[in-house]
């Protein structure tokens, strides 16, 4: 078992804006405009010349042209630098991020470019199996499991329910219509900034009972 603890930290919404600059870009160049008023992200989109809304397939469409080609657009979250870094310092620190696996290595440039040097582990669907594989790599003295979504805790809590899980949406966009996952009973928190989270985080890692 390896003496450092580990922090699996998820990416978009927890470390860097994702909704926020697919917003203005698909209101700048795809003529679609993006509001949130409910969790169900499907519901987002519309067309702006009528208000129909988009079909899933081309909401899936516009996702991979957004990660393809305006990931720049993608800025850091208040406090995620400084958060993240300063966990590392008593820590391994990776990331899991729902991405397909071909976006690995630019996820982790993009992470790089903001400050953020953490290995990348890509997925598709419910995080439980891959932090499972994860943990089988590292063997951690305790692992500490950072999403914004609450079906990755419910999927984590599951499979590896010894894993300490803070929910976590910095994005104001998202976080008023997120189901909570501290409250359902999956996660152990639910904070949505970095300044309250990270000594919670560090009492997790640092303290006798996880």
């Amino acid at each position: 078992m390896s003496s450092r603890p580990l922090i699996v930290s998820d990416c978009d919404e927890v470390l860097l804006h994702m909704v926020a600059p697919f917003r203005d870009w698909l209101g700048e160049s795809q003529g679609v405009s993006f509001k949130m008023d409910s969790a169900d992200f499907s519901k987002a989109m519309r067309y702006a010349k009528d208000g129909e809304l988009v079909p899933p397939q081309e909401i899936w469409n516009l996702l991979n042209k957004f990660f393809d080609t305006e990931m720049y657009r993608q800025q850091a979250i208040a406090g995620a630098v400084a958060g993240i870094n300063a966990v590392g310092q008593d820590a391994d620190v990776v990331i899991l991020t729902n991405l397909n696996d071909h976006r690995r290595d630019m996820r982790a440039r993009q992470l790089a470019d903001v400050g953020i040097n953490a290995r990348v582990f890509t997925n598709q669907g419910p995080k439980g199996p891959a932090l499972k594989a994860i943990l089988d790599e590292y063997n951690p003295s305790r692992a500490l499991f950072i999403d914004d979504l609450p079906q990755h805790h419910d999927s984590v809590s599951q499979l590896t329910p010894e894993v300490i899980r803070l929910h976590l949406c910095g994005e104001p966009l998202l976080s008023p219509h997120i189901d909570c996952a501290h409250k359902a009973g999956h996660a152990h928190a639910r904070i949505d900034d970095w300044e309250a989270a990270l000594p919670w985080i560090l009492e997790q890692i640092h303290g006798e009972d996880a």
